[in-house]
């Protein structure tokens, strides 16, 4: 009986300690994009509407408070040392989860199209490449550190896509779209060439 009691208690304690302050940081990125995905999504009363600029407004203040969640839940956690194996989990997992949604929506809006679409299509498919080549590589217990042009082009992704958001609800300011494409462009070309230092490292563990 006494057994059982620790044994739960031990149970207990451990689900309490994946609930940390920066794992509950990184839930709430997850939970916050079907309302980012609300946002942006186009009034069903009008075919072909775009959503209004305090919808694309508000949708850049929850982008901005997303982005400050992804800092500040990996500082915490090192700095506590509080670092989880849920929240290694779960963190790569929420920014891709946001990206993809945000590139899909802003598609979809058509505040990236053309031939910008392109760009966005890089992005979407390096994320689900290096994705699987995570998984291939982690069990195989290799690891690829993160390199400085890799840490570029997540600031330039980041630049890029509140730049979109932004511009939507600023739209007598082109200059904003413009930062957005061009950041988002500068992104891609990162994407590939970071995306081939993971491929060449996959290739050499593939026989």
């Amino acid at each position: 009986m006494i057994e059982s009691i620790f044994i739960w208690g031990e149970s207990v304690y451990a689900k309490a300690a994946m609930l940390n302050l920066p794992n509950i940081l990184t839930l709430s990125r997850i939970f916050a994009v079907p309302i980012l995905v609300f946002l942006l999504w186009p009034s069903f009363e009008v075919p072909g509407s775009q959503p209004l600029p305090i919808d694309y407004l508000l949708t850049f203040g929850l982008y901005c408070l997303m982005a400050v969640t992804d800092y500040f839940d990996g500082y915490v956690a090192r700095s506590q040392g509080t670092v989880s194996k849920l929240g290694i989990f779960l963190d790569p997992i929420a920014d891709k989860i946001m990206v993809a949604a945000v590139v899909l929506m802003l598609v979809f809006t058509r505040d990236i199209n053309g031939w910008h679409t392109i760009a966005a299509l890089i992005i979407l498919l390096r994320e689900i490449t290096v994705s699987g080549l995570r998984e291939f590589l982690a069990g195989l217990q290799v690891s690829v550190p993160v390199s400085q042009l890799a840490k570029w082009k997540t600031g330039f992704q980041m630049i890029s896509l509140g730049a979109l958001i932004l511009a939507g609800g600023l739209p007598h300011f082109p200059i904003v779209q413009t930062v957005g494409l061009w950041t988002l462009w500068a992104a891609a070309i990162l994407t590939l060439v970071t995306g081939w230092d993971y491929l060449r490292v996959g290739l050499k563990h593939m026989d």
